[in-house]
């Protein structure tokens, strides 16, 4: 094989590289499985409605207002339903992978630019193949456009303390655009982030007057409330005082300080739980460094980091440790907290774990074994587990499995690829990406679609029921599924509390057809009088 052209063109082959493993990791299949309950539904249903009604301000959930969140995630659905001329599965995701593509190029951009091509291209990798973050990026939610904005907010604001200095100026306008797009991406978290990290960033690399240079501070300001303040302005104007009770009171300063009616309360370590199978596998080389690590900042403390002598990989690190410490602190410090908060973190921790594979010398080489050893065997058990675990499963998922790829196989094939192979960085590196490329490519759209064959498919079957026959559609007894909106695509009846009157007072409009759960049906007909059209996994679907 003729490497000449990979020699000649280095920048070239590197970004084609990329591109491959970014299409399979972030793209591929993206439309091939159904929207998943409750959130994506729920997006997408509000993004529907939004693109179809031309009413680019105000946010509506099944025909109410929903002030929780702001609107740009909603804004690049929009602008994918227009580019796409359709509202389907692939319109609704791509935005969210291709941030996710966005935020690994620019990882591997900025560290080329800072320390090297291969350290970019490593980070790159480790961050696009991280579990959490490619999951998330193949997953219609808001996280993953708050992370692409911080991150190129944090980013361009590392690199005013790495360029030129004509250069500078353009990096601060940048830090700031990307602050303020971070607002409209999800409030509060957007200005906190960014605004913080550079604060402790510029004072550990004692610049701190530089922050509030004239030259930079006063343009990147107005930039940032020119972008900020139209929409807020014009919300306030529109549904004063119920905007801000909801949104700025209710959604951000209470639900910071409060998980009370959320739900979401969880204990100051519930992030950390979170990084461990989020980050998998670099977890096990970052986990098997965390003594080296922590070495290093406590000595950094204690001798006083030397920013300006330092060389640029030295210099990154540390940035990255601080915006590590910062986004995981932040999160943490909150009362409500969902897993899918944090993903703001891995690319500097992408960044960090990099540094493990470009060093040079040997204080690495133990954890490197260790990490190829631990994850091998983990596999190999898996793929020998798996038949076992098979026999359990009812007949409808072995079914459903058995269409497959062979698990067990793979898993053991890749476990034994990486304990014979994986002896080195490069092997290391090639034979994980290459699994979690499998994982994303293959495995999750079939975790996607297993879900959906536990409920969704009953809501998704009903919805289309009622659309096809004009039925109004509801629901009795249990919470919101937005699945029945965004495949209904009208406004859906929720009675979520069970009161038979309530569901009498349905049943009365017999062009009204009502989803209910299966356990609950002989309960119900001991009050009510209906008719079973439909019975599916999980729910079935009645009329009076």
């Amino acid at each position: 094989m003729n490497f000449g052209f990979i020699k000649e063109h280095p920048d070239i082959s590197f970004f084609l590289g990329l591109c491959i493993i970014f299409y399979f990791i972030f793209f591929y299949g993206i439309g091939s499985y159904p929207l998943m309950d409750i959130d994506e539904t729920r997006y997408a249903s509000m993004a529907s409605d939004m693109f179809n009604s031309k009413d680019f301000m105000t946010l509506y959930l099944n025909g109410e207002y929903f002030f929780e969140k702001p609107p740009l995630f909603f804004w690049l659905e929009c602008l994918s339903f227009y580019v796409f001329g359709q509202i389907n599965e692939f319109s609704v995701r791509f935005p969210c992978a291709f941030v996710g593509t966005l935020i690994s190029f620019l990882v591997y951009f900025i560290g080329k630019q800072i320390v090297s091509r291969k350290f970019g291209f490593i980070s790159a990798v480790i961050l696009a193949t991280s579990v959490e973050f490619f999951v998330l990026s193949k997953f219609a939610i808001l996280d993953i456009v708050l992370c692409f904005c911080t991150s190129f907010s944090i980013f361009f604001g590392f690199m005013t303390l790495f360029c030129l200095e004509k250069n500078r100026k353009y990096f601060w306008f940048l830090f700031y655009m990307f602050s303020a797009l971070a607002v409209l991406a999800k409030g509060i978290p957007g200005f906190v982030l960014p605004f913080g990290i550079m604060f402790f960033s510029y004072i550990a690399a004692k610049k701190f007057k530089d922050l509030f240079k004239p030259v930079f501070f006063l343009p990147g300001v107005l930039i940032f409330f020119a972008i900020v303040l139209p929409w807020h302005f014009i919300m306030l104007k529109k549904y004063d005082p119920l905007f801000f009770n909801e949104y700025i009171i209710k959604h951000h300063i209470a639900r910071f300080l409060t998980s009370e009616n959320l739900g979401r309360k969880q204990p100051f370590w519930f992030f950390f739980a979170t990084i461990l199978w989020g980050f998998f596998p670099w977890i096990i080389p970052a986990a098997a460094n965390c003594k080296i690590w922590f070495s290093n900042i406590i000595q950094f403390f204690k001798n006083g980091f030397d920013f300006q002598n330092s060389d640029n990989c030295q210099k990154f690190l540390f940035l990255n440790s601080i915006a590590a410490i910062f986004i995981f602190f932040f999160f943490s410090a909150s009362s409500s907290k969902l897993i899918t908060y944090i993903l703001p973190v891995y690319p500097f921790l992408a960044c960090l774990t990099a540094a493990i594979f470009v060093n040079e010398n040997n204080q690495y080489e133990k954890s490197l074994k260790f990490t190829y050893i631990t994850i091998g065997v983990i596999f190999v058990l898996i793929g020998l587990i798996a038949p076992i675990v098979y026999l359990f499963l009812d007949e409808g998922l072995q079914n459903f499995f058995a269409a497959k790829v062979p698990t067990t196989f793979l898993f053991t094939v890749l476990g034994l690829a990486i304990l014979f192979w994986g002896h080195s960085k490069k092997g290391i590196i090639v034979t994980l990406s290459l699994l979690m490329l499998i994982l994303s490519s293959i495995f999750i759209p079939i975790g996607f679609k297993t879900d959906f064959y536990f409920g969704q498919n009953d809501l998704m079957e009903y919805a289309y029921f009622a659309k096809l026959h004009h039925n109004k559609l509801a629901s009795f007894g249990f919470g919101r599924r937005f699945s029945l909106n965004y495949y209904y695509g009208k406004h859906v009846i929720y009675e979520q509390y069970p009161l038979f009157d309530n569901l009498n007072n349905l049943l009365k409009d017999k062009n009204t057809v009502i989803v209910i759960k299966n356990k609950d049906v002989q309960e119900y007909k001991k009050h009510s009088r209906f008719n079973v059209i439909k019975i599916g996994t999980k729910y079935s679907l009645i009329k009076g």
